[in-house]
Formats: structure tokens, C-alpha cells, sequence
């Protein structure tokens, strides 16, 4: 049986969908901008490292509700508006996983949704 995780600690979804889905023992995360959840306002501060931080924040904060961590990923997928700020989006990457390495994609995309400048989905399995 699926449930749907919400939490308030996480933007709330901007379209059709839910936060998060448990189906079994697999967490799957829709794609995160850095959105605020307290005030639903996307980060504009022009840091790409800190725009990555508060994406993976918001994933956390949902795995958290759904009874997981960072440390249960397995795979993300992170769709970035310029290839040329790869390297920073994976500094800040790096840093929130730490040792914890799960599988990842990363594309270069023509927008994002409130044209965000990364957004990242996760899968977790716990």
C-alpha cells in the first residue's frame, strides 16, 4: 500500500503532486527547488551552491516525515539550467551527503519550474 508524505518543513508542491510517496520500503521525493517552506519564496541569492543546499534540505526534511535520511538515497537526479555550474552544484552536493554516495543523474534542462536554477528528486529506501 502507498502513502503520501507531507510535511510542512518542505515546500508545499507547486502543481498535481504529492511531496513524497512510500510505496513498501522505497521513498520517492518529486523534484525540490530551493523553495522556503515557511514563505513558498524561491531562493534569489544567486549562489548555485546554496540553491543545491536548500534542495537537498527540502528533500531531507521529507524523507524525514517519511521515516528516513539522507543516509537511505540511493539515487537522485538533479536537472541544472547551466552545465558550466556543474562543479559548484556538486561542491554542495558532496557536502550534505558526506560519505554517502547514492547513484545520480544530472541534466542540463531549458527551465525549471518559478525558474529555478537546480532541482533535485531523490529515492530512498529504507
Amino acid at each position: 500500500m502507498n502513502s503520501v508524505i507531507h510535511t510542512s518543513n518542505a515546500p508545499a508542491a507547486v502543481g498535481p503532486y504529492s511531496q513524497g510517496i512510500k510505496a513498501g520500503s522505497t521513498i520517492y521525493v518529486s523534484g525540490q527547488l530551493a523553495i522556503n517552506p515557511a514563505t513558498g519564496e524561491l531562493y534569489k541569492g544567486g549562489d548555485i551552491k546554496e540553491e543545491t543546499r536548500l534542495c537537498l534540505m527540502n528533500i531531507k526534511a521529507i524523507l524525514e516525515a517519511g521515516g528516513a535520511s539522507l543516509k537511505d538515497v540511493v539515487k537522485c537526479t538533479v536537472f541544472i539550467k547551466d552545465m558550466n555550474q556543474f562543479g559548484l552544484v556538486n561542491e554542495a552536493y558532496a557536502q550534505v551527503f558526506g560519505d554517502t554516495k547514492p547513484a545520480r543523474v544530472c541534466v542540463e534542462v531549458s527551465r525549471l519550474p518559478k525558474d529555478g536554477n537546480v532541482e533535485i528528486d531523490a529515492i530512498a529506501v529504507v
